[in-house]
Order: C-alpha cells, then structure tokens, then sequence
C-alpha cells in the first residue's frame, strides 16, 4: 500500500469490516481481487489509473484484511461490493474483475445495471465454480487436505505452489509476492473463511451464464493464453453470454 501512495481505510457493510484503499479523482474504477488474493494484486495497477480517476480497491469479505461474512456465498461478495460504493457515496462505476473478483463484477453488472458504467473481466470465474471444476490445489482446500492447511504454523509453501501455478513466470513469483500473499492467511479465521468459501454454495454453470445475458455495460475480456486454473476457452464463453 506505501509502494502504491495509499493507505487502508475501513467501513461496516451488513455488519462487516471491510478494507479497502482509494486514490486519485475522476471517473470511479472499482478493482476486485480474486480468491485468496487481497487488494495487493492491484499495487502495480493503481498509481497508473489513479492519474485520471477514482480508483478503489477493496477486500472482499474473509480476504485480505476485511472481516469474515457470517454467511458466506457468491451472492454475499456481490452485495457487500454494492454496500461498499453506497458507503462511499459512488453511485456507478467501472468494475474491473479478477477470478473470483470477475464473478463477482458480473453479478453486480447483471443484477445492478445502473451501478456499473463498464466492465472489466479479468481472467473471470463464474463458470467453473462447481467442486468438480476446480483446480485441483482448491479442491483439495475444501477438504481433508484444507484442514491440515488450517494446522500448519505456516501456509508459504503451499502459498508458492498456488502462485506458480497461476503466475505463467516464475520469476515474477518474488519474495515481495509471496509474503504478500501469505499474510492474509495467517490472520486468526482466515483459512477457515477461504474453505469455508470454497464450500459454499454457488450458481452453476447455466445459472450463471442465464444472469450474464442481463450485462448491458460495455464489457472487456481479458485472459492469460495459458492459464492454468481457468482455461482461455471461457473467455469465448464470456464474450457470447454477454451482449
């Protein structure tokens, strides 16, 4: 956050602590990290977007550092994202999505049409949110392996295991991103929300490609040719669901 010019804020929404950073004015962007991720994945991206707009960047609820939701789900991600731009007095703005944040972002766009002037799909879920479609590292999570992650006194090698795997270069797995990413998950419950996320139920397939057919915002589909966790063909998926 200090290498980014911003500083943590906080605010209550539906009775959670959320996190968030915001810099810059002009047109507001929204930035949604993906699972087990924090605000950290948008460093190298907000000083750039903040020289012409009012960028935000936030924890969504068991991330980072924003509190756990009581009831965690999709749909709870959605709505504290929509809390989070009525606190703070943002009426519509660009989201821009990664993984699980890109779920999320879609929702919003589909269910909240006047909230959202554009769209950003980063290498997007929503579609592979079933157990079964997982990568294999989370759906290990979710079971017998995640409670012997919940014992270890520390997560970082499984924490390297999970970022070279979504990283296409593993020199870009530095010592910088690997304590970045380990230090949300040794705050007492958070490995507990992270499996209790994974467990929680979520739209399948048809569902969520029957909401994105609500999106009217502009939408931009960005993905990595050879992700590992979710393949480029859903971006084809995306760009037909979405008119």
């Amino acid at each position: 956050m200090a290498a980014a010019g911003v500083a943590p804020r906080y605010e209550t929404v539906d009775g959670v602590r959320i996190r968030y950073v915001r810099r810059g004015s002009g047109p507001s962007v929204v930035l949604l990290h993906g699972l087990a991720s924090s605000l950290f994945t948008w460093k190298d991206v907000v000083p750039g977007l903040a020289l012409d707009h009012d960028v935000v960047a936030l924890d969504l609820p068991g991330f980072g550092g924003s509190d756990p939701a009581p009831a965690v789900s999709v749909d709870r991600l959605r709505a504290s994202v929509v809390g989070l731009m009525d606190r703070l007095d943002i009426p519509s703005a660009s989201l821009v999505g990664n993984s699980l944040g890109g779920t999320a972002a879609a929702l919003v766009s589909a269910l909240h049409p006047e909230r959202v002037e554009r769209l950003v799909l980063i290498d997007a879920g929503g579609f592979r949110l079933a157990p079964e479609s997982r990568p294999w590292l989370l759906r290990a999570s979710a079971g017998a392996f995640g409670g012997l992650l919940a014992r270890l006194p520390r997560p970082r090698p499984l924490v390297a295991l999970g970022l070279r795997q979504v990283f296409h270069d593993d020199a870009l797995v530095t010592r910088e991103r690997l304590d970045e990413y380990e230090a949300p998950l040794l705050r007492p419950g958070a490995v507990a929300a992270l499996r209790a996320m994974l467990r929680a139920q979520a739209p399948s397939a048809a569902e969520f490609e029957a909401m994105l057919r609500k999106v009217r915002a502009p939408t931009l589909v960005v993905w990595g040719a050879e992700d590992l966790w979710i393949p480029v063909a859903d971006a084809d998926r995306f760009a037909t669901a979405i008119a």
